[in-house]
């Protein structure tokens, strides 16, 4: 049996959830106690203090190393949600002292970054010019974990690529559109009409199979009774897809309208006159379930709902 509360918050110090955190990171005792700068024994000891607090082991000893058993997952996952709190902490305090300021950390699948999130964090430097912001880039599963962790403030994605949906609070933002591109020396770059079946014999970048874009490509072939095309270029990467276009004038590739917008722009890849009848699902705002967003992250969503077109809210 876990102890209670009091006995816990009476024995647990912050560093020693660094510790965890670093064991995980690391492997090995050995490589860890070099991060923390620390001998081995005193790691070993300093990890038994913990196991002790908790009452159970945390972590499984293997000739490989150390790992984290289920209960060591879990402990490790809300250290790293003290971590960012504290870092949060920090910087808001930061803030108040200079009268401004402050951080937020954002992360956007593709087609959101194009859309809504360049613009919105663009307003929101206007409006609060001394604030560090850190953006990333990835998948929605991607994303939905660091927020989980702590490491995102928000993030702009979808909560159905997870089996732990009832994690976030989501807010819906806006559908998203799909367009089929290829480099401007494609054969069939400036064609005027163009049908699937012509493009089941060329090369494809797909995203990975868990994507929601390449669900949706692998429905739109099975319902026109084709095969989806052999020996992909796999990847969820949209600057490598980018590139991989303007490269090789053989491949095809389905991406986000607002990713095609940036891409015909630039004359990086030119979009096919294919209307893809499948609907896209729409992306939305995500935080972990609860948390309560500092004053940057929720001057962001503010920004994030203009950008989309959607109106002010009052949030209690």
């Amino acid at each position: 049996m876990i102890p209670s509360l009091s006995s816990i918050t009476s024995r647990l110090r912050f560093r020693q959830l660094n510790l965890l955190v670093a064991l995980e990171e690391c492997g090995s005792l050995h490589r860890a106690a070099e991060r923390l700068g620390m001998t081995q024994p005193g790691l070993t000891k300093a990890l038994r203090e913990v196991e002790s607090t908790f009452g159970t082991e945390l972590f499984v000893r293997t000739q490989q190393g150390v790992k984290p058993n289920e209960l060591g997952q879990c402990l490790i996952r809300h250290a790293r949600l003290v971590d960012a709190d504290l870092e949060h902490l920090r910087e808001e305090m930061n803030g108040v002292l200079r009268g401004s300021g402050g951080r937020v950390a954002v992360g956007a699948i593709t087609g959101a970054l194009h859309s809504v999130l360049v613009s919105a964090v663009s307003e929101l430097r206007r409006l609060q010019p001394a604030l560090s912001v850190e953006i990333r880039e990835s998948t929605s599963l991607e994303l939905l974990n660091a927020v989980n962790e702590g490491r995102l403030d928000l993030a702009i994605g979808r909560t159905t690529v997870s089996s732990n949906g009832e994690q976030f609070d989501y807010e819906e933002l806006m559908d998203e559109s799909v367009a089929v591109a290829v480099g401007p020396q494609h054969a069939l770059a400036k064609s005027r009409r163009v049908t699937l079946a012509q493009l089941a014999r060329y090369r494809w970048v797909f995203y990975p199979g868990n994507m929601p874009l390449r669900k949706l490509l692998e429905r739109e072939f099975r319902e026109a009774g084709l095969v989806l095309p052999p020996y992909p270029i796999e990847t969820s990467s949209s600057l490598a897809t980018m590139l991989m276009l303007k490269e090789d004038p053989h491949l095809v590739a389905l991406m986000s309208s607002a990713t095609m917008d940036f891409c015909e722009e630039h004359g990086i890849a030119r979009r096919l006159p294919l209307a893809i009848g499948s609907r896209h699902e729409a992306f939305g705002i995500v935080t972990r379930r609860g948390a309560r967003l500092t004053p940057a992250a929720a001057m962001l969503v503010e920004c994030l709902r203009r950008a989309a077109g959607q109106p002010a809210r009052e949030d209690g």
